[in-house]
């Protein structure tokens, strides 16, 4: 067995005993590894330590039971362990900056942190050959863009809170984005094309702490003129990566598979391959596909 591999078997250990008294000695045990060594792999790999991993898990799914049951905070705690009222609204609140009762009552997007797929930091697949791990798929080509236009919203968004991406937690500010340009998307009817939308992260000139984050529908025709509330976001033609990312359900698809595409380009395939590129990407869905798809494109330097 692989060290990775020991990891990755104790993460889906947590997640399956996560209501459960869960220790590092226990956990490196069943992977006949020393606690020593163990939490230095554990830490090393996941990028978060042992037991902290294991709360901000059992928040994540406290978020999900806040949604989408009508369960009592109190039952919620109890079922993930902790069995304090004031203790799990402390901890939620440290960690997401609100309570489980502002949660519930106003619901906000939010970055929760998922279990990671590590296999993909040791495996490296040339171009236009799918990888697949755990109900995801990603291909990776080089492509020459034309020019598109998109009518929508922008915002600003803090790195510190959105970045690295999938390893940050609290409200999820380009989530937000994307609900209330859902919110205001019938006012584009006749503007957008109601099955292609797209973020753009782009780098702002007057900000090293922020960037821009823009959310909306493929322009369908240049000669009319949206609202003057609304955003034209121009993409750019030239050599873009593009990252084709399938999943199994459009909720897995926005969250887990683009968080680990993400950080599959930028921590493996871009440095292996010597790629670099511009601080603009586009996450561009096509909502007809059969099965929840999107591409994620990065401009190459020139």
């Amino acid at each position: 067995m692989h060290a990775w591999e020991a990891i990755d078997q104790s993460l889906n250990y947590i997640d399956a005993h996560i209501s459960e008294e869960l220790n590092t000695k226990q956990l490196a045990e069943q992977v006949y590894l020393s606690p020593f060594y163990f939490q230095r792999l554990f830490k090393r790999l996941v990028r978060k330590s042992v037991q902290e991993y294991i709360k901000l898990r059992r928040l994540a799914i406290a978020v999900d039971l806040l949604k989408n049951t009508d369960w009592k905070i109190i039952e919620i705690a109890n079922h993930l362990g902790v069995s304090d009222h004031s203790n799990f609204t402390r901890m939620f609140k440290e960690t997401y900056h609100l309570t489980p009762e502002e949660y519930r009552e106003k619901r906000p997007r939010m970055n929760l942190i998922r279990q990671p797929y590590l296999a993909l930091s040791y495996l490296l697949v040339d171009e236009k050959v799918p990888l697949i791990v755990n109900g995801i798929v990603l291909e990776i080509e080089k492509r020459q863009l034309t020019e598109e236009r998109y009518v929508g919203i922008e915002g600003m968004v803090s790195v510190d809170q959105q970045l690295p991406i999938g390893q940050q937690t609290g409200i999820d500010q380009p989530g937000e984005l994307w609900q209330r340009f859902y919110q205001e998307k019938p006012l584009l009817k006749g503007i957008v094309d109601e099955a292609v939308e797209a973020g753009i992260s782009f780098a702002t000139s007057h900000s090293q702490t922020h960037f821009g984050y823009f959310v909306g529908g493929k322009e369908l025709d240049r000669t009319v003129v949206p609202p003057t509330s609304r955003v034209i976001k121009r993409v750019p033609s030239g050599y873009y990566l593009v990252c084709k990312i399938e999943a199994e359900t459009k909720e897995m698809l926005v969250t887990n598979a683009l968080n680990e595409a993400y950080r599959y380009l930028f921590d493996v395939w871009l440095p292996k391959h010597e790629i670099k590129v511009e601080a603009f990407s586009v996450e561009r869905y096509q909502e007809t596909a059969s099965i929840p798809t999107m591409e994620l494109c990065l401009k190459i330097e020139n």
